[in-house]
């Protein structure tokens, strides 16, 4: 492999990172246009193992935009990136695919819509799957799957915090 090649891919795959980072944060600030805008104009998204829907990118920005009203709070953590570039009329390099692992925790909107006060009361996590396509914009996604392995949602429960007064261990 070329110097030249070898840059290409670099500068590929931080493109790539970089689209995906423009997802999670475009999700988590409530950003619709910025979201559409990552994909391509044939787009499609897959939530229906979270427990939301599948379609075109724009059912499902409308879908989002209105599920993710119920959280006043949202930080997608995206981690463990695969990437795999494939070929595309006979040019390398032209669409990618990444899987890769995500923590999201995320807290219920109160009734004036702002945070409640305390830890998230929902996290879930699994992984993602995008597909990728090289456009005269630059990358673009084409396809993202979600598949969730796990949620935990808090019990109502509060543990008092040990009082080191009356707690004889802490003498």
């Amino acid at each position: 492999m070329t110097q030249r090649v070898e840059l290409a891919t670099v500068m590929d795959r931080l493109a790539v990172d970089g689209l995906v980072t423009d997802y999670a944060v475009a999700v988590d600030d409530g950003d619709w246009a910025a979201y559409r805008g990552l994909f391509t104009p044939d787009g499609r998204a897959d939530y229906r193992s979270a427990g939301g829907i599948e379609g075109d990118v724009g059912q499902v920005t409308t879908w989002l935009a209105d599920s993710m009203r119920l959280f006043s709070m949202r930080q997608h953590l995206i981690v463990n990136r695969r990437v795999r570039f494939g070929v595309l009329e006979q040019d390398t390099g032209d669409t990618a695919r990444v899987q890769a692992d995500y923590v999201n925790p995320m807290r219920f909107a109160g009734p004036d819509g702002e945070p409640a006060a305390g830890p998230p009361d929902f996290v879930c996590g699994g992984r993602y799957s995008f597909a990728m396509l090289r456009t005269h914009d630059g990358w673009r996604l084409r396809e993202v799957v979600v598949e969730e392995k796990w949620r935990r949602l808090p019990d109502r429960r509060f543990d008092p915090v040990a009082d080191p007064v009356a707690d004889p261990v802490a003498d």
